[in-house]
């Protein structure tokens, strides 16, 4: 009985002792969010002053807002909302306020591209500087990552210098606003400061709860980016020291053409370039290497026996000319040397092309660094693509940051039907930089005009593609408009046309030249546009090309002509040259074999003393026979374009029609013709 009683107590005693450990054990709880997380319910965007030192050089007390100070910042874009930030759809935005040099930024680029140290303060006043994640990927939401920070936030470290003092500083040395900008379109609350914390909440422009809340993860992979040129960065295998990787080139601007391309990036990770088919750098150097870290790091690799191509953080890369298209040590890589020409996907079809005249690629040997050294680890792409042409007729383009898609596919190589999948797949959009009058590239080719009715040539405009320096344009006037000229001075260079159009102005009794004659036009291409004849049913225009340099001959030239509408629809052909005609009024000229390269310079002319363009011409026929043919009327401006291409490049067009008679008399060349001009203008547009 006892030790029953005994067991009782010993049980008893036992439970009393779980009852006061299950008290005295607290809750499992979550952690509680961050007070200033708690009510933004769209993308939350911080900015936070690590810290600061006063570095030299050292100034009086007196001075103390000259005081440089180096700076240690974070910034965090976190999304806490119910819709994704797609990659390349976002950017940070600062409006630094103390005189900011940018030194160092890691986990993201400036949008821009431009190279580090960046002066904030270069900008115009009130001036954002644009940040964009690198790599960029999809910021998710919470929703669809269960919270899961990696997936969600994106952090912006930045070092570098500003002025401010003395100590103790108050307010903090902060930006003076921070935003985001954001596909669909995001509204920010007025930042808030907090210590030295910046901070604010931005919020789609409508309902913000509004977008459905989940989303497969793999769903915002996009399939590829778009743009006038899009590069393609493709790893195609992945070893823990190197990785071999596929860029590629393509043209999809319909106008748009490269001559000798020029492609930069930038390293952000210690990465050079090992070896390269299909393409070689500008500047062969491995020294960077052997003096840096990387020397340190690949202790038996031997930089100087052609194992390493170059370790410039911003390599400059070539294309390859044709005779090494076969090279087994330098070629052999499809879509490859053709002297880094990129023709528009139109002109894949031209005789003698090829059908990939509007696409390079190359192959190159990357070597990482650490803490990259990690075979499964993604590789990081190059940021801060930069592309340029040989031509000065080539475009500018502004590129933006790389952006990641789903990975590309190849067709086997061995015929049979599958496809291999790249490792990881970026891509940057590059767009063509149009002149929108704040001082821009001015156009490269400029248009006259002529007609069978008119003696005289309209010519291209007074300093059509800019004027001439100041010491070589003391004789002529950069303001005086461009005199009308004989037929035959369209063969001339610009300085022998004054003296011609001065005969000319006396022969035909037309308004004298400005005295000094206005300049020349300045431009390497000009494409002479000649009515050449006009009947009821019918009518032909004559167009001439002619290339001035400097540069040298071109081969698989282009042109476009964009005509009214009404006009357009009775295209009919060109002869010595293959014309298409591919929708918004545009006709597509190209030269057929024997006429497709436009020489430099020409040497058949004789007995002049002055060097005559390369040329080429042709004839386009155009039919009344349409619907709406009768109101066609040549003579009053139907019968000339609106707009001029050449090689992709916008030309520049003159300011008047020719009219009816001999030359081009002061009554008609005045203020009827000017209302004329601007009536077809109106209606073209």
């Amino acid at each position: 009985m006892a030790s029953t009683i005994v067991s009782s107590l010993a049980v008893f005693f036992f439970l009393l002792l779980l009852l006061a450990l299950a008290v005295a054990q607290p809750a499992v709880t979550p952690p509680p969010l961050p007070d200033d997380t708690a009510g933004c319910n769209g993308v939350l965007l911080t900015y936070t002053l690590q810290g600061r030192d006063r570095i030299r050089p050292f100034v009086s007390p007196a001075d103390a807002q000259s005081q440089p100070y180096s700076f240690r910042a974070t910034a965090t874009v976190l999304n806490s909302g119910v819709r994704p930030l797609a990659a390349g759809s976002w950017s940070l935005l600062l409006a630094f306020a103390h005189r900011e040099v940018l030194v160092s930024v890691s986990g993201a680029v400036l949008t821009s591209g431009a190279d580090l140290p960046f002066n904030t303060t270069t900008a115009e006043a009130g001036a954002l500087t644009s940040f964009s994640e690198s790599p960029q990927r999809d910021l998710l939401t919470p929703i669809a990552t269960a919270g899961d920070l990696a997936r969600i936030q994106a952090t912006v470290t930045l070092v570098g210098t500003h002025f401010a003092g003395p100590e103790p500083l108050t307010p903090p040395p902060l930006p003076s606003n921070i935003s985001l900008l954001a596909g669909g379109g995001y509204t920010c609350s007025p930042p808030a400061v907090n210590n030295a914390s910046l901070s604010t909440c931005c919020v789609p422009g409508n309902d913000p709860m509004a977008a459905p809340p989940l989303a497969p993860p793999t769903s915002t992979l996009s399939r590829g980016v778009s743009g006038d040129l899009v590069i393609t960065y493709d790893v195609l295998q992945a070893h823990e020291s190197t990785y071999l990787a596929l860029v590629t080139l393509d043209n999809d601007a319909p106008m748009g053409r490269l001559d000798g391309w020029r492609l930069s990036w930038e390293w952000a990770r210690g990465e050079f370039v090992g070896a390269m088919r299909g393409a070689h750098p500008l500047e062969l150097d491995a020294g960077a290497c052997v003096y840096g870290a990387q020397g340190e790091h690949y202790k038996d690799l031997d930089f100087f026996s052609g194992a390493v191509l170059t370790c410039a953080r911003r390599p400059v890369i070539l294309d390859l000319p044709p005779t090494r298209r076969d090279d087994a040590a330098m070629g052999n890589i499809e879509h490859c040397c053709r002297n880094g020409t990129l023709l528009p996907k139109s002109m894949d079809d031209a005789p003698g092309s090829s059908s990939s005249s509007s696409r390079s690629a190359f192959q190159m040997e990357v070597y990482k660094m650490p803490p990259d050294l990690n075979r499964t680890s993604r590789p990081h792409p190059p940021a801060s693509f930069r592309i340029s042409g040989s031509s000065p007729l080539n475009p500018d383009y502004t590129c933006g940051q790389p952006v990641t898609v789903r990975p590309s596919e190849f067709p086997d190589p061995s015929g049979l039907e599958s496809t291999t999948r790249a490792i990881a797949t970026w891509q940057a959009s590059c767009n063509i930089t149009v002149d929108n009058g704040s001082g821009g590239k001015p156009p490269q080719c400029c248009v006259s005009f002529s007609a069978f009715y008119n003696d005289s040539v309209i010519p291209c405009n007074t300093c059509a593609c800019g004027c001439p320096a100041p010491a070589s344009s003391a004789s002529c006037s950069r303001t005086a408009p461009a005199t009308l000229l004989p037929p035959h001075a369209l063969l001339m260079p610009a300085d022998r046309r004054a003296k011609e159009a001065l005969k000319w102005a006396n022969d035909e009794d037309l308004p004298l030249p400005a005295n000094p004659p206005p300049c020349g036009d300045m431009c390497g291409v000009s494409v002479n546009w000649h009515v050449a004849t006009d009947a009821e049913g019918g009518w032909s225009a004559r167009v001439t090309l002619f290339n001035w340099g400097p540069g040298a001959d071109m081969p698989d030239w282009f042109a476009a002509v964009v005509m009214d509408d009404k006009v357009y629809a009775g295209f009919e052909q060109a002869y010595s040259f293959n014309g298409t005609a591919v929708g918004n009024g545009t006709v597509f000229l190209r030269g057929r074999e024997g006429f497709n390269e436009l020489l430099l310079r020409e040497s058949n002319m004789s007995g002049v003393d002055y060097p005559v363009p390369g040329k080429l011409q042709s004839v386009l026929s155009f039919t009344k026979k349409i619907d709406g043919g009768g109101d066609i009327d040549v003579v009053a401006g139907d019968g000339f374009p609106s707009k001029v291409f050449f090689n992709g490049e916008e030309c520049a067009m003159p300011q008047r029609i020719p009219s009816k008679g001999v030359g081009v008399r002061a009554g008609i060349s005045g203020n009827a013709l000017l209302l004329l001009l601007l009536s077809k203008h109106l209606i073209r547009n």
